[in-house]
């Protein structure tokens, strides 16, 4: 990790502790009113997300609580809700002070200069809590010391403390097994239902692909080979008709096997199983029409259903990335981790995709979680974009 990415880290973690201490007080004054369910519902998702964007962890969004007077009370998750508050009282305001002390001595050591001491005599600094700076030989060597010694205690706890104050907050507010049990077979129905009405739709648009096209151009080549037969009996000697309808048929036979093609690698792309999953996912990237990197691993046997959704929706990504995204650049990294398979695509561009804008990356999710995948897209304003797409992949 570079220093600058480690620094990075260590504003966002103070930034995120000083908002605990913030927060922490505001809990213990409105403490009265965070005490009603749907109040405690928002004040706790609100926590929720905020240490699960610290920890870099999605999580699947809880809906405020709509019900009502007893029936908010006895909400499985109400009792969470009332133990963060008295939780984020103490939690917040211990470690956000630690945060704020370290801040505010840097702060302190910063401006504690010659000019200070020896302009204003009367109210002297002190450093390293009671050493107060008389000289310039004090002035000089203390208090770089001091911002030296607290730059390097902030470099090394912001980062932990500020991550055990989030996991200890996703620890309380995590949903139940029973609950957790429950939102994911309400997914899974969800999906399900979802992959049976894009299924229907992919069947009707192969049936009509192939009555549309390919049955209307083998029923005319029918048609001209049964006019030629005919034409062979009648008058075996006109080369030229017989000839011309031969080609005519020859040339249909041609098309028709094309468009068959077509509709076969909409079901399964024949380069799955002539390439694999690494040469299919190599010829993507390659075609892509912005330049892209690919770095997979060995990825050992996946089965077909994986390797197909993997292949369709880094295609999508990359066709998405080609069209809308204006980048100069993207990356396709393919790993594997024991039973879970993980596809990241990044590009540079201008970030700002959105499910809702339909730009693909609906039907992206939609095949991933008829796999029990998840999807997690990070595309802010002005890029970058990275969409993040992890499926088991056991046998």
């Amino acid at each position: 990790m570079t220093s600058a990415r480690r620094w990075a880290q260590v504003w966002r973690a103070g930034v995120y502790l000083l908002g605990s201490l913030a927060t922490g007080i505001a809990t213990l004054l409105a403490l009265p009113l965070l005490w009603h369910p749907r109040l405690a519902r928002r004040w706790a998702n609100w926590h929720r997300d905020r240490a699960g964007r610290l920890l870099g962890t999605p999580l699947t969004s809880r809906p405020p609580l709509r019900a009502r007077g007893r029936q908010a009370w006895t909400d499985p998750a109400t009792p969470r809700d009332l133990l963060w508050l008295p939780v984020n009282v103490t939690t917040g305001v211990a470690l956000g002070l630690f945060a704020l002390l370290c801040v505010g001595n840097l702060l302190t050591a910063a401006v504690a200069t010659p000019l200070w001491w020896a302009f204003a005599p009367e109210s002297r600094p002190r450093l390293f809590v009671d050493i107060p700076v008389t000289d310039w030989a004090a002035a000089l060597t203390l208090g770089p010391l001091q911002i030296l010694l607290l730059a390097a205690l902030a470099y090394l706890a912001f980062v932990p403390i500020a991550r055990v104050h989030a996991r200890l907050c996703l620890v309380v507010l995590s949903h139940s097994a029973a609950e957790q049990l429950a939102d994911r077979v309400a997914v899974l129905t969800r999906t399900r239902a979802d992959v049976l009405d894009a299924h229907g739709a992919e069947l009707r648009r192969i049936e009509r692909d192939l009555h549309d096209g390919t049955q209307a151009r083998l029923v005319a080549i029918a048609m001209r080979l049964a006019v030629a037969r005919r034409a062979l009996s009648d008058n075996p000697r006109d080369e030229q008709f017989l000839e011309g309808l031969l080609r005519d048929a020859h040339e249909g036979t041609e098309e028709a096997m094309t468009e068959l093609r077509d509709v076969i690698r909409t079901v399964y792309p024949p380069i799955l199983a002539d390439r694999g999953l690494t040469g299919a996912l190599t010829a993507v990237t390659a075609r892509c029409g912005v330049p892209t990197r690919l770095d997979i691993d060995n990825l050992e046997t996946v089965p077909a259903a994986v390797e197909s959704v993997v292949y369709f929706a880094v295609a999508e990504a990359l066709t998405n990335v080609a069209k809308h995204s204006r980048a100069t650049t993207a990356g396709v990294r393919v790993r594997r981790t024991a039973d879970l398979l993980s596809v990241v695509v990044t590009d540079n561009g201008a970030g700002g995709a959105d499910d809702q804008l339909g730009t693909g990356l609906a039907g992206i999710r939609r095949r991933v979680l008829a796999l029990d995948g998840t999807v997690d897209v990070d595309s802010p304003a002005g890029g970058p974009t990275t969409i993040t797409m992890e499926l088991p992949c056991g046998s």
